[in-house]
Parts: C-alpha cells; structure tokens; sequence
C-alpha cells in the first residue's frame, strides 16, 4: 500500500531515483542548521558589519515585519532589537528560536 509522504523521488528514464523533492520547512530541519554550522553568506554579511540577527533574517528572506510577527513585537520594535549594539540573551534566544537555530549561531 502507498501512504502519503512528504518526500518525493524523481526517477530517471532508466527508473532509477534522480532527485528527491521535499518540503522548505522540513529540509531546514533535517538538513541545514541542526549542524550549528554558519553560513557563507551570513559570515559575510557580519564581516560587512551587519548584525548577526540580520545577518541570518536576511539569509532566510524574511522580512522585519515577519520577524516581528513571529515574535509578537512591532516592526519598529524588531527593527531596534536588530540593531542593538547588545541584545539580552532573552531577545537573542526568542531570535534563534524563531529562526530555528541555536542560540551559539547567534553569537558570531
């Protein structure tokens, strides 16, 4: 019997599996950050004097608005969390969480 899955394989002409085709959200949580490692683009962007928190909101295309959201904060709220010199650990875990990395991803 066939069950419903979310991953899909592509078969090649000769049927062999050629791709697997799967959910956004799930290879993120299977696949990217759980490792604890950082992205290119995120280091560049530090090294370029952005703030880690934007760093990696950029690297996941949300907007401030959806992180806000996310947070149950304004925009404007985000935007000065964002740009604080110092956020508290608190805002920096509800940040990594919200993001779906760990905290230590934060602190770079």
């Amino acid at each position: 019997m066939n069950m419903p899955t979310e991953i899909q394989t592509i078969h090649d002409g000769d049927g062999k599996p050629a791709f697997v085709v799967l959910p956004y959200d799930l290879f993120m949580r299977r696949y990217v950050h759980n490792d604890g490692l950082i992205p290119q683009s995120v280091l560049s962007a530090r090294i370029d004097g952005d703030s880690a928190i934007k760093a990696w909101r950029q690297y996941f295309g949300l907007s401030q608005a959806v992180m806000a959201e996310k947070l149950g904060i304004s925009q404007p709220a985000f935007a000065q969390l964002e740009n604080a010199k110092r956020p508290r650990r608190q805002s920096m875990q509800k940040v990594a969480t919200a993001l779906k990395i760990g905290i230590e991803q934060l602190a770079i």
